[in-house]
């Protein structure tokens, strides 16, 4: 018998994510076997799976928690922008389609059944599949279709609890205005609420959940304190991403507008003595960093405007010219060439574009987007890595006459002779502590060592205690149904 229960906000960035993650390993650890579900995703920054698709980042920490490999059908769609006003659609793992908005709105009822079809793949053999909304079921405009919230909900009758973000303030108007706002038989499927990041003493909340719960009837099943060790884990977003102030190695990022796959600064971000520096637009790149990592994009040429336009790549030269070092991962690597050309109008009109001319490449888009776990060598040292591989188009030129990676046999990368500006299209090495630690130390400065992902792995623990003590999970799993 397999149960579900979905965990849905009152509003977007509530933590759910984070709280899925927790619960599930706290499942686990009791011996459950649990997947995690979300119907509907929108994120660039995504997880190549096991089974050759493309998942949200969050379903992968999810399905770590669970101690599983990523599968397609734990994310079935997932929508990567690529403007303001349109997206990639990703269907169980592959490219469906590009749309605008307005576009996918009347469309995506259409995508119900596949991803009922992945929740049933899913629940097969387990014990739990805990599934996650997006956004608010309050936004009751977008009811219409719905495959995020209360549409999946209804359709595959999966109960839901609703959580409520009191660090933001009005929590009691999230939690009884989403009930006033929903129609009755979607208000109905909410059997339960819980409150997420309360600071100080929650037993002063206690006469607002019973206010709550008395104008919803709702069971209350707890008030979980603020998480302090959430930074350990992989950012859902990148405004997340979090790192020790001072560090002897300052690395600088500039945020793209369109930055994706940036699960690549995670580790750096855990290494002790380090700092990551997220640089927002309109803001110089620090003169004082040790490397400058350009990192992924979903629209690379766009991006690279963008970069110009802040005057990033003044910055850069300044950088390389006293000295730094420069990383581009992806998108970066294509932006650090010397061409990208796009005759197809992949990423948007057709055009061919000058590039930042630090590395001699050049890059042509193609259509066939290139999606693999890899494993690969550090020619340097010979240090093992595994990560991975997403992206469109094909790099060559003089400089990868000089590779720093052997990926799964092949040279991959390229290198400036200086040996100071390095690309490449493997996405996660630095999760890699030995690759790590001998990249910074390139730098020239002392690098702590430090287990990555043991530490994920003990912040997991961690979370699903910290659950157990604040949240009524036996009673989240009495609300759970069989599916």
């Amino acid at each position: 018998m397999t149960r579900a229960i979905m965990i849905q906000g009152a509003g977007s960035n509530v933590g759910k994510s984070m709280l899925v993650a927790g619960i599930a390993r706290a499942c686990v650890k009791r011996g459950m076997s649990v997947a995690p579900f979300k119907p509907q995703n929108m994120s660039n920054n995504a997880a190549v799976t096991a089974d050759g698709g493309e998942i949200g980042r969050a379903q992968a920490l999810q399905a770590l928690a669970c101690g599983l490999d990523p599968l397609v059908d734990m994310n079935p769609v997932l929508l990567k922008p690529e403007t303001d006003i349109g997206a990639q659609v990703i269907v169980q793992g592959k490219r469906f389609a590009t749309m605008k908005a307005s576009d996918y709105g009347q469309q995506k009822s259409k995508l119900l059944p596949p991803v009922l079809d992945s929740f049933k793949r899913l629940t097969k053999g387990r014990d739990l599949i805990i599934v996650e909304g997006a956004g608010s079921p309050a936004e009751v405009n977008l009811r219409a279709g719905d495959i995020a919230n209360m549409g999946f909900a209804a359709a595959a009758s999966v109960p839901v609890v609703l959580i409520g973000d009191i660090d933001r303030g009005g929590v009691i108007a999230q939690l009884v205005g989403t009930f006033n706002v929903l129609p009755h038989d979607d208000r109905a499927l909410i059997k339960g609420f819980a409150i997420n990041k309360f600071r100080g003493d929650p037993t002063l909340f206690a006469e607002g959940m019973d206010i709550i719960a008395a104008r919803t009837a709702w069971a209350p099943l707890g008030i979980v304190p603020w998480f302090a060790d959430a930074w350990k884990l992989p950012a859902e977003d990148v405004m997340d991403i979090t790192s020790r102030k001072g560090g002897t190695i300052k690395i600088a990022v500039p945020r793209l507008n369109r930055i994706a796959n940036f699960d690549d600064l995670d580790p750096l971000s855990a290494t002790p003595g380090v700092s990551v520096e997220v640089v927002e637009a309109g803001r110089p790149l620090p003169g004082d960093a040790d490397l400058i990592i350009i990192p992924g994009s979903k629209s690379t040429i766009a991006d690279l405007a963008h970069f110009r336009a802040q005057g990033w790549d003044i910055d850069l030269a300044g950088h390389i010219r006293r000295g730094g070092h420069v990383l581009g991962i992806c998108g970066g690597y294509q932006m650090l060439g010397t061409e990208i050309i796009d005759v197809d109008g992949i990423e948007g009109p057709p055009s061919k574009v000058a590039g930042l001319g630090f590395l001699d490449v050049k890059t042509v888009m193609q259509p066939l987007k290139r999606l693999a776990l890899s494993k690969a060598t550090y020619l340097p040292t010979g240090a093992s890595v595994t990560g991975y591989e997403i992206h469109l188009g094909e790099t060559t030129g003089a400089d990868c006459a000089n590779p720093w990676l052997s990926l799964n046999g092949r040279n991959e990368g390229a290198a400036a002779s200086s040996g100071r500006v390095l690309g490449c299209y493997l996405h996660g090495l630095f999760a890699e502590d030995e690759f790590r630690q001998v990249f910074l130390e390139k730098l020239g400065k002392p690098v702590h060592h430090h287990s990555y992902a043991s530490s994920v792995e003990d912040t997991l623990d961690a979370l699903a205690t910290h659950l157990e003590q604040h949240l009524d999970i036996e009673g989240l799993l009495g609300l759970a149904e069989e599916v």
